[in-house]
């Protein structure tokens, strides 16, 4: 569903700013994976996500998104293809619009649009029940401005907007870092229900080691713009915490040697 070959990029080339952000880095998702990435901060991450999306332009490399050269397609048109979650809760919704509102934005993601009403009596019915499936009583808020929800609530929907029309890839990017832990965790538990009940291939970056073991059926760390430790299946697994760490901590020093 996604491959990345041998891509590169660099910020403020060619001054005393020079920063390496991706080094000859090479990634295949198949249809249907589900992998975290971790790493340090400046290792790389938050580069790769942008680069997918289309926020940055390789200076050499190729983004393959299902067969589809992207490389040098706008992130605006790219958008229709991919789902994105931020950490900070307010970017992925209009604040000023009602929950019903962003909704049928996030419905129509990618497709013409006319002057038609915002929303139809069956669409209503839909977002209804895919709120239904957050558990957080918004089924009965549609006309509720997101503005005036919580954090967690907001984070909740957006990323039912970003799954709502079934994205080729799903980009969550560290989307509960900014969460309280009890809000953090149910925000987690949902992105997992979702991207298994639609069989979403999905890159999620994260700092947590623990959640990186448990959730995905791989495991990526990234360090100074490169790909330095794979795990899957059974290994992935069988990883603890400490193990982990350990693995960081190690990596790092033969990237720095």
């Amino acid at each position: 569903m996604l491959a990345l070959s041998r891509v590169n990029k660099t910020f403020n080339a060619g001054t005393v700013n020079e920063q390496h952000a991706l080094r000859d880095l090479s990634l295949l998702l198949e249809d249907g994976d589900f992998v975290v990435v971790v790493g340090g901060n400046g290792s790389g991450k938050s580069t790769l996500l942008n680069t997918i999306a289309g926020v940055y332009t390789p200076d050499s490399g190729q983004v393959v998104l299902d067969g589809r050269d992207v490389t040098w397609i706008a992130e605006h048109a790219r958008a229709r293809s991919i789902g994105r979650v931020f950490q900070d809760p307010m970017r992925g919704t209009a604040t000023d619009m009602t929950i019903e509102e962003n909704l049928a934005l996030a419905l129509r993601r990618g497709t013409r649009r006319t002057l038609a009403a915002g929303t139809k009596r069956s669409e209503r019915a839909t977002f209804r029940e895919a709120l239904a499936r957050l558990d957080l009583g918004l089924e009965d808020r549609l006309t509720t401005k997101v503005g005036l929800l919580s954090g967690g609530q907001r984070q909740a929907l957006t990323l039912l907007m970003a799954t709502l029309v079934k994205p080729q890839i799903l980009l969550l990017d560290e989307h509960t870092a900014a969460l309280d832990p009890k809000t953090a965790k149910k925000v987690l538990d949902l992105s997992a229900a979702l991207i298994e009940e639609d069989y979403l291939t999905t890159l999620m970056v994260t700092h947590n080691m623990s959640d990186a073991i448990r959730f995905g059926n791989r495991l990526v760390m990234m360090q100074e713009g490169r790909i330095v430790f794979e795990a899957s299946g059974t290994v992935k697994s069988a990883l603890t915490v400490g193990e982990l760490v350990d693995k960081f901590i190690s990596v790092g020093s033969e990237v720095l040697v």
